[in-house]
C-alpha cells in the first residue's frame, strides 16, 4: 500500500467562508498515482471544518445563517470559553457541528462522488492562515 501526504494552506480574510477545495484535492489523487483507495481531508484547526455538499451559493448562504442562529457570535459575553480573552467560542461550535473531516473513496485515480458532491473547507474564526491535511492512501 502506498500513502501520499499533502498540506493545503488557506487565508480567509473573512471571519467565516466555504471555499469549495475540490480541484486542488482531484490534483493531489493524480499526483499521488493512486488509484484505488481513499481521501482523508481534514482540518487542522479547531475552529475550521471540512465537509461535502453541493457548491450552490443559496445553499452556502443557508449554512451561515442556519449556523449563525445555532451559535451566534454576538455577544461574545454569552460563552465561558471568550472569558479567556477569546472571542471565538461560536467558531468552535460551529466546526463541532460541521464536523473536522471527510474520507472519499479512489476509484481508477478519481475521486468517487456521488451527484453533486465536492469538497469544502468552513472557516469559522479565519483572518489567519490555517492548514488542511490530505493523507491518500490505497495502491
Amino acid at each position: 500500500m502506498k500513502s501520499y501526504r499533502h498540506e493545503l494552506w488557506l487565508e480567509i480574510p473573512a471571519r467565516r467562508g466555504f471555499v469549495n477545495i475540490t480541484p486542488q484535492i482531484e490534483s493531489l489523487v493524480a499526483q499521488s498515482g493512486i488509484r484505488e483507495g481513499l481521501a482523508l481531508v481534514n482540518a487542522m484547526h479547531i475552529t475550521a471544518s471540512v465537509f461535502i455538499n453541493d457548491d450552490e451559493r443559496g445553499l452556502h448562504q443557508d449554512f451561515e445563517r442556519w449556523l449563525e442562529s445555532l451559535a451566534p457570535h454576538e455577544p461574545v459575553s454569552q460563552y465561558q470559553h471568550n472569558r479567556t480573552g477569546e472571542d471565538n467560542a461560536d467558531a468552535h461550535l460551529k466546526r463541532q457541528v460541521i464536523g473536522r473531516e471527510v474520507v472519499v473513496a479512489i476509484t481508477g485515480g478519481k475521486l468517487d462522488f456521488g451527484p453533486w458532491e465536492q469538497i469544502f473547507y468552513g472557516e469559522f474564526d479565519g483572518r489567519r492562515r490555517k492548514r488542511v491535511l490530505v493523507k491518500i492512501i490505497g495502491e
